[in-house]
Formats: C-alpha cells, sequence, structure tokens
C-alpha cells in the first residue's frame, strides 16, 4: 500500500466532531493557557483499553464579562472569588473508529474534566463537552476568541480537518 493510500484510509476512518467545551476558571487564569491545556489533552483519547488519536483546533474566550467597578461608596465581592465562564468551540478530529460521535465526545469529556481539575483545582463542577453543529462553529465564534489547535498531532488528522477550519 502507497503512502497516499495508507493516509487516504485514515482519513475515511477519522470522525470530525464539532466541540463546545465550557467551564468555570479562577479569574486569574490565563485563556491561552486554558485552550493549549484542551488542545494538548485531547491528543490521546482512551476508550477502555484502547487509546486513539485525536487533534483539535478552536477558538477559546470568555463567556462572562469582567465585573464592573462597584458603584460609588458599594463593594462588590472580590475578584478573587469569582469564577469566570470559559468556553472553547470548535473541531474535534479523531482517528480511527470508535463507534460514534457520542464515544468521541464522551471520551474526551473525560480526559478534559481530569486536565482541568489537575490544573485548576475543584472549581466545583465539571466542564461540560458536548458536540454541536457545524454552523454553530462559524456563527458562535466571536471574533475576539484565542485560536488553539494540538501540538504535534497526528498529520493525517490535521489534514482532514482543515477544510473545516
Amino acid at each position: 500500500m502507497s503512502q497516499l493510500t495508507e493516509g487516504y484510509s485514515l482519513m475515511l476512518d477519522s470522525l470530525i466532531v464539532p466541540l463546545l467545551v465550557t467551564t468555570d476558571l479562577p479569574p486569574d487564569a490565563d485563556l491561552s493557557e486554558f485552550g493549549g491545556l484542551l488542545a494538548d489533552t485531547v491528543r490521546t483519547l482512551r476508550h477502555g483499553e484502547t487509546t486513539y488519536a485525536g487533534f483539535l483546533h478552536g477558538g477559546v474566550f470568555w463567556l462572562d464579562r469582567p465585573q464592573a467597578p462597584p458603584p460609588d461608596g458599594e463593594s462588590l465581592p472580590s475578584m478573587a472569588d469569582e469564577l469566570r465562564f470559559a468556553a472553547l468551540i470548535g473541531y474535534l478530529s479523531a482517528s480511527g473508529s470508535r463507534g460514534s460521535a457520542k464515544n468521541v465526545v464522551s471520551d474526551a469529556s473525560g480526559a478534559i474534566t481530569e486536565a482541568v481539575a489537575a490544573r485548576y483545582g475543584d472549581l466545583g463542577s465539571p466542564p461540560a463537552v458536548m458536540a454541536i453543529r457545524t454552523e454553530d462553529v462559524r456563527e458562535r465564534t466571536p471574533p475576539s476568541a484565542v485560536f488553539v489547535r494540538t501540538a504535534d498531532a497526528v498529520a493525517e488528522l490535521v489534514a482532514v480537518t482543515r477544510p473545516y477550519i
């Protein structure tokens, strides 16, 4: 089998899932670091005892606005006590046949939940990770989003995702 045929075969076995991840983060969290954490976390996904490659390309952004200064004479809770709501919208590509988008999203959710908890501690609830429509990626990613992608991902996954980005 030639290199071209092998790459084509892998591309046919790839699954691309438009993805939304939302979570609370500490107010001093760096958005780029958060996005990088998500992108790197899905490089290798696990389904039972099987591991498979993943590639994530998306935009991270705050869903809330920074807290406004208090009116004269009033005080607001300390920003250090307030969590901020962050999101990533993008495309998750997975190699091989994992069954369904639901399985890939479930595998990604488990990995992302572990990584976010390890990096930021207990934030009260796990990140929400869900499949969305392709149109939502284009329509709902704000121009201010910080774009991230999985570094050193499998080249075929990057290639198969490129038309969507």
